[in-house]
């Protein structure tokens, strides 16, 4: 079974009303002759540099507009999301993220709890599934060799992530408390590095959000395919389980990635914003790229929704927490 798309679509006619061509404007002469910075807040070669360099070509052939790419790694996306904060809220500086620093991060970091004050959701651009691989150190190739080796003791499986408090770092945890084991969390800067020394043994499993690399050191054996954070088993990998089928739905997650803009942008700019990246993301061009990236999805949908899902993960994420206090530890 395949990853079912969320179908969506604009109105190119209820753009060109009267009421929606005063409000394109706006931002629009904010543009002119301007340098549009949109700051990827993860390295370059990851899946979702790939995407956000996507969604800048897709932009300038819809709108006639560049947004010039600048990777801003660490911190598992803060210090990227932490300078578009500072940036002016005039539409010039843009950051592309997934919403774990807003929903993750905070919650074991008291100084970046006001992170979530300081950006404004504008638009949500894709979800990815969070896929589990094996390396040459772990000794079996499925899910149970996993937990069977992680049950030999306290540092038997290391286990990689992009990140301290990711989606990828809190699949881990849910796997390791529910299996009742202890596993060694290796924290990256971004989803590059890591896929490197997994190709070197350098620990025995990682999760990642699935792109064209993962796709091919799988297809040649060199990495092994566990599961996957999704909810169904994907179109791609039809023979990997989803974590709920292998019995650990607490950690059946995916990540959700989005273009956030500086706190203080009138309403009227957001929205504005929201409806031109909606454009581009509706184009054919951007969903075939996210569509060959295997089972990406481009989300779209409008600000107010976009904050709202934001809001409920925190919360959702808060009695997680609550109930594992050491969780993310």
């Amino acid at each position: 079974m395949t990853w079912q798309r969320r179908g969506f679509s604009l109105s190119l006619a209820a753009m060109a009303a009267a009421s929606g061509l005063v409000k394109a404007q706006s931002v629009r002469r904010a543009w002119n002759g301007a340098v549009v910075q949109l700051i990827v807040v993860y390295p370059p070669g990851g899946v979702s540099d790939a995407a956000a360099r996507g969604l800048a070509q897709a932009f300038k052939a819809v709108h006639g507009i560049s947004l010039v790419v600048q990777n801003r790694p660490g911190a598992g996306g803060w210090i990227g999301l932490d300078a578009v904060s500072r940036a002016k809220p005039d539409g010039l500086t843009l950051a592309f993220s997934a919403i774990s620093p807003l929903t993750l991060n905070p919650l074991t970091r008291r100084h970046l709890a006001d992170l979530g004050q300081r950006v404004e959701p504008v638009a949500s651009v894709m979800r990815t599934p969070v896929l589990i691989l094996g390396t040459s150190a772990l000794k079996g190739s499925t899910f149970k060799a996993l937990i069977d080796q992680a049950k030999e003791g306290p540092g038997a499986v290391r286990w990689a992530t992009s990140g301290v408090a990711t989606t990828g770092h809190l699949v881990m945890a849910q796997v390791a408390r529910q299996s009742r084991t202890r596993m060694i969390h290796v924290a990256y800067r971004g989803g590059g590095q890591p896929i490197n020394e997994a190709l070197g043994g350098q620990f025995e499993v990682m999760s990642t959000n699935l792109a064209p690399l993962q796709f091919e050191y799988v297809r040649r054996g060199v990495l092994k395919a566990l599961a996957v954070g999704a909810p169904h088993r994907l179109a791609a990998l039809p023979e990997v389980p989803t974590l709920t089928e292998l019995g650990y739905p607490s950690a059946n997650l995916s990540s959700l990635f989005g273009v956030f803009a500086p706190a203080g942008m009138p309403f009227e700019q957001v929205e504005e914003l929201n409806q031109l990246i909606n454009q581009a993301l509706n184009t054919e061009a951007f969903r075939g790229r996210l569509a060959s990236t295997f089972d990406l999805l481009a989300d779209g949908r409008s600000a107010g929704d976009f904050r709202a899902e934001i809001d409920q993960e925190r919360t959702r994420y808060q009695a997680m927490l609550r109930r594992y206090p050491a969780l993310l530890r």
